[in-house]
């Protein structure tokens, strides 16, 4: 199916202001660069809708700080539209491309967000995929309220590791209220990865997957949570659940995943408890991917890395990643992140 020409540009969600305690965040010091490119190819027609974003400026004092939201709004998405882009710092040091694409699913259910800030004058990015099932609310409230809620965390910079595992249960226990009236029970993965300095954090729910490139290997940085998972399993039965073979293993014959934000009817076996992974950056480190599993289901891991790798542009690299998980058959929505390390660059 082609692109309609005619449809219109994906609206942005530009110049969302996020404002956080005195001296905790800091962006009078902080000037970040941002592309995209205007005629790159949709997977499926050669063209794609250009997604800018861009940062503003409110007069914030040296008082208070501002996070800004620099995305697009990925609701509403018409027949086959694509999300491209990328942004970086000013000295080079870090980058990162995105692209998302609604594939051959008849809704779009992904969702994605990116956060760059200084904090306490500390370097802070916040990279996230949300793959949404059973409907899009769950993955659309991951892409309001996890960053935000994770950024206001009192221990966010003294125990991010803390921070995350709380912030990431604290949302799901906000996201099942704030749907307490309506009828959906839809929920959704997250897979983020939260920078501090040179301080790497990936957390994990459901089966989005971080797979980091290091000195040209492959390392997973998540692991799916499947159902049949001996752990998994063992702490579904524990609670007092059941893991049956319904095509795939199903938590309850239902879900396929053993781990999701929302899912009302299958809590308490189905949790949103993250497992998380923690690195140091070094000069081995040349890009991470994120992506759903759209991109998982038919690139496998060493693929993944070998396509990012041989990419000048992150950009380039997450629309390439895109471009082959529908070319291989992907089935599912589509939607990547890589953040690129660029340790050549002078401070």
């Amino acid at each position: 199916m082609l692109c309609n020409a005619s449809l219109r540009s994906i609206v942005l969600q530009a110049g969302h202001i996020r404002v956080f305690p005195k001296g905790r965040v800091q962006l009078r010091d902080l000037r970040w660069g941002l592309g995209s490119r205007v005629g790159a190819e949709c997977p499926s027609s050669r063209k794609f809708r250009a997604a800018k974003a861009m940062m503003v400026d409110t007069g914030a004092t040296a008082e208070r700080g501002t996070i800004v939201d620099m995305l697009p709004v990925k609701e509403n998405m018409e027949d086959n539209d694509c999300a491209i882009g990328g942004l970086g710092s000013e000295d080079g040091r870090l980058s990162c491309g995105y692209s998302s694409f609604r594939g051959k699913r008849a809704s779009m259910e992904d969702f994605f967000d990116v956060k760059m800030s200084k904090i306490d004058g500390q370097t802070v990015c916040l990279f996230g995929i949300f793959d949404g099932h059973g409907g899009s609310r769950a993955a659309e409230y991951l892409k309001e309220h996890l960053f935000e809620n994770l950024l206001k965390h009192p221990k966010f910079m003294a125990d991010t590791k803390l921070a995350i595992s709380e912030t990431y249960k604290k949302t799901d226990s906000d996201f099942l209220d704030a749907e307490s009236n309506t009828y959906r029970d839809d929920g959704s993965t997250a897979s983020t990865a939260v920078l501090v300095g040179n301080h790497l954090y990936v957390a994990n729910v459901g089966d989005s997957r971080a797979v980091l490139s290091k000195a040209g290997r492959a390392i997973p940085l998540s692991e799916d949570h499947k159902p049949n998972r001996s752990d998994e399993r063992k702490r579904i039965e524990s609670a007092g659940g059941v893991v049956m073979w319904a095509g795939t293993w199903r938590v309850g014959g239902v879900l396929a995943m053993s781990r999701a934000f929302g899912n009302r009817l299958l809590k308490p076996f189905v949790v949103a408890e993250p497992e998380i992974q923690e690195q140091e950056i070094d000069d081995e480190f040349e890009c991470l991917v994120l992506a759903s599993d759209g991109v998982w289901d038919v690139v496998p891991n060493e693929d993944a890395v070998s396509l990012a790798r041989a990419e000048e542009e992150p950009e380039a690299a997450a629309r390439r990643l895109t471009e082959t998980a529908y070319t291989q058959g992907s089935a599912d929505n589509i939607t990547c992140i890589v953040v690129r390390f660029n340790h050549d660059k002078a401070e």
